[in-house]
Formats: structure tokens, C-alpha cells, sequence
């Protein structure tokens, strides 16, 4: 059976995965994943529906900006976040659906 996976994986590709992953370990940060995954939102709208101030919130933003997970869209003085793609969502529900197989 011929994949993605049997093909050989260089160490940059590898690096690049092993970030990624790093990138959405956080709680916080699959969290915000899951609010985004249909809509978009402001720091503070992510703020209030977590829970927490909107500063841990920018933070946990800007590691996943980095890793062009989320995007920003700046509307007047407010910053609305999206989702980049529906990749990140994609793995996590095969994260879960495989976690759920373990129970």
C-alpha cells in the first residue's frame, strides 16, 4: 500500500511535523483551534469564551500565527482570527477518534 507515509521522510520534513505538533500541544491552543473551527473571532470574544484574559490569549495567538495555523484580519482597531485551513481540524479529529478507540 503506497502513501504519503511509506515515501521517504527527510529530516526537515520531519522537523517541520515535530513543530507543528509542539504548536498545537497546548490545551489553550486546541481549544482556541476548536472555537475557530467555523467562524471567526476576536481576541477578546476568544478571551471570554476560554475564560481567560485577552494577553494569554494574543500569546497563544501569535504560536499559532507563526505556524500559519490561524490568520489575523484586521477590521478597524479589532483583529479577527480564522482558521488558515481545515487541515489542523482534520488531524484533530483524527487524534480524537483514535484516542476514543483507546477507551
Amino acid at each position: 500500500m503506497e502513501d504519503n507515509l511509506t515515501s521517504a521522510v527527510d529530516k526537515n520534513t520531519i522537523q517541520l511535523v515535530s513543530q507543528f505538533f509542539k504548536a498545537i500541544s497546548d490545551p489553550t491552543r486546541i481549544s482556541i483551534v476548536f472555537l475557530l473551527h467555523d467562524r471567526e473571532l476576536s481576541v477578546g470574544d476568544i478571551a471570554t469564551a476560554l475564560d481567560m484574559n485577552q494577553s494569554a490569549i494574543s500569546h497563544q495567538l501569535s504560536t499559532l500565527k507563526a505556524k500559519r495555523l490561524v490568520k489575523p484580519r484586521r477590521s478597524g482597531k479589532t483583529v479577527y482570527y480564522s482558521l488558515d485551513d481545515d487541515h489542523v481540524l482534520k488531524i484533530l479529529d483524527q487524534v480524537i477518534t483514535h484516542t476514543r478507540e483507546e477507551c
